[in-house]
C-alpha cells in the first residue's frame, strides 16, 4: 500500500474545492467550529430543527437527540468584565490548565490571582508569564483567602493531598470551579467533600491547556463541557458558562460531573490515547513480523494515518476519508471496521464499568501519589520513546517536506 497515501492525497484534492465552497460560504465564527456548524446544519434540515431559544443558547439536534449548546456570543467583552467586576478568580495550581485558562481569564480583563506552592518550578513559571509575587502570585493558602471564585486547577492526586487544608479556606460565599469532576465524584477515594454553602461548578475543556491558550490566541475558542455540582446562589449555571467564556471556550456543552468525569476518562484510556498506542504497536509489529522495514510499516501504520487520513476526518468526517481512497480501500476497511468493533467491544465496556467502578481512579490515585511519581513516569515514557515504532518515526517525521530547509 505504498501509494495509498498518496491516492488519497489526490481524491481529497479532487474534492476539495467543493468542500471549501462550503465551508467559506459560512460565517467565520461557524468556520472556527466546522464540527457545531455542520450539526447545527444538519439539524435544521432534519424533522427536528435545531432552535435558538435564547441569545447565546441553541438546542441542537444531534443524531436525534437535542442537547442545549451554549455561545460566547451571548458574552460580549464589555459583558463579562461587567459581571466578574466584584470578583476574583483565585487560580491555584499552574500546570497546563492553569496556564492556558490563566493567561485567557486575564487578556480578558478579569481580576485573576495565581496560587502555587513558594519557590517551585509552578511559581517560577508564573513569574516568567508575568505573574508578579505579592500582587498576582501568591502561596496557596493566600490566594484562596483573596479569591471569590476559586479554581481547583490542580493534578487529581495533589487536589485529593491537599484538600484538608484547602477545605476550610472556602468559605461560604465563594465559587469552587474545577475542570474535572475526577475529585468530588470519586469523593470516598479522594475525600474532597466541597462545603455546603458555596457553589461548585465546572468548566472542562476539550484538550489540553496549550491548545485552550493557543485557540484563544488565534480568536477561535475551544469546545467545553460545564455542569453544576452544587447550586446554592441560583446562578451557579450562569456563572459556569461566563466562566466558560473567560477562559477561551467557544462553544458550551452542558454535562454532569459524573458523566464529564466518566468520558474523560474512558476516553483517554481509550481511542485517545491508550487503545491508539496499542492498536499502532500491534499493528506495527505484525508487519515488521512478516519482513516490512521501520520505515514502511510505520509509514502505513503512523504516517498515513496521521498526516492523510485522521485530519480529513478531522475535517470532513469519517464518510468523507473513506470517499477520498481508492475503492479497494474502501471496500477492504468497510468489511474489517465490523470486525475490529465487535472484537473491540467487549474491551471498551470492561474499561466503562473499571472507570465507572472506581477502579481506575484508585490506580491514578496511588500511582501519582508516589514520592518517586515523577521517576516512575519518566521510566514509562523512555520506554516508549525507546520502542522501535518511535525511533524508527523520528527519522520519518525528519524528511517530511515541511522539516526539510
Amino acid at each position: 500500500m505504498s501509494s495509498f497515501a498518496l491516492r488519497a492525497a489526490r481524491s481529497a484534492a479532487r474534492r476539495a474545492p467543493r468542500a471549501a465552497a462550503k465551508v467559506s460560504a459560512k460565517p467565520a465564527q461557524a468556520a472556527a467550529y466546522s464540527i457545531l456548524a455542520r450539526n447545527a446544519a444538519a439539524a435544521s434540515a432534519a424533522p427536528r430543527t435545531a432552535v435558538m431559544a435564547t441569545r447565546g443558547v441553541k438546542t441542537l439536534n444531534f443524531a436525534g437527540t437535542e442537547e442545549v449548546v451554549y455561545e460566547r456570543s451571548d458574552w460580549p467583552l464589555a459583558k463579562l468584565q461587567d459581571y466578574f467586576k466584584n470578583d476574583t478568580l483565585a487560580l491555584i495550581g499552574y500546570g497546563s490548565q492553569g496556564h492556558g485558562q490563566g493567561l485567557n481569564a486575564r487578556d480578558n480583563g478579569l481580576n485573576v490571582i495565581v496560587g502555587v506552592r513558594e519557590n517551585g518550578e509552578s511559581w517560577k513559571q508564573a513569574i516568567e508569564d508575568g505573574w508578579v509575587p505579592g500582587e498576582t502570585l501568591f502561596p496557596i493558602e493566600e490566594a484562596i483567602k483573596r479569591g471569590t471564585i476559586v479554581m481547583n486547577l490542580l493534578s487529581d492526586a495533589a487536589q485529593s493531598q491537599t484538600w484538608p487544608k484547602i477545605a476550610p479556606l472556602i468559605t461560604k460565599g465563594k465559587t469552587l470551579y474545577f475542570s474535572h469532576g475526577f475529585s468530588v465524584v470519586y469523593k470516598d477515594d479522594t475525600h474532597v467533600i466541597p462545603p455546603p454553602d458555596v457553589d461548585v461548578i465546572l468548566v472542562a475543556p476539550k484538550g489540553s491547556g496549550r491548545t485552550v491558550r493557543t485557540l484563544f490566541k488565534e480568536g477561535r475558542g475551544i469546545n467545553s463541557s460545564i455542569a453544576v455540582w452544587q447550586d446554592v446562589t441560583g446562578k451557579a449555571k450562569e456563572k459556569a458558562v461566563a466562566l466558560g467564556v473567560a477562559i477561551g471556550s467557544g462553544y458550551m456543552y452542558e454535562t454532569t460531573f459524573e458523566k464529564e468525569v466518566y468520558s474523560d476518562l474512558y476516553g483517554e484510556r481509550g481511542v485517545l490515547m491508550g487503545a491508539i498506542q496499542g492498536l499502532f504497536l500491534a499493528q506495527y509489529k505484525v508487519l515488521r513480523k512478516n519482513g516490512h522495514t521501520p520505515s514502511e510499516a510505520f509509514n502505513e501504520t503512523v504516517e498515513e494515518a496521521t498526516q492523510s487520513l485522521y485530519p480529513l476526518i478531522g475535517q470532513y468526517g469519517m464518510d468523507y476519508m473513506y470517499n477520498a481512497c481508492s475503492t479497494t480501500a474502501r471496500r477492504g476497511a468497510l468489511d474489517w471496521a465490523k470486525v475490529f468493533e465487535e472484537t473491540n467491544l467487549p474491551v471498551f465496556e470492561r474499561l466503562y464499568e473499571s472507570v465507572k467502578n472506581g477502579t481506575e481512579t484508585r490506580r491514578s490515585l496511588e500511582f501519582n501519589g508516589r514520592s518517586t511519581y515523577r521517576e516512575d513516569l519518566a521510566k514509562e515514557l523512555k520506554e516508549i520513546d525507546e520502542q522501535e515504532i518511535w525511533r524508527a518515526g523520528k527519522v520519518v517525521r525528519s524528511l517530511r517536506p515541511d522539516r526539510q530547509s
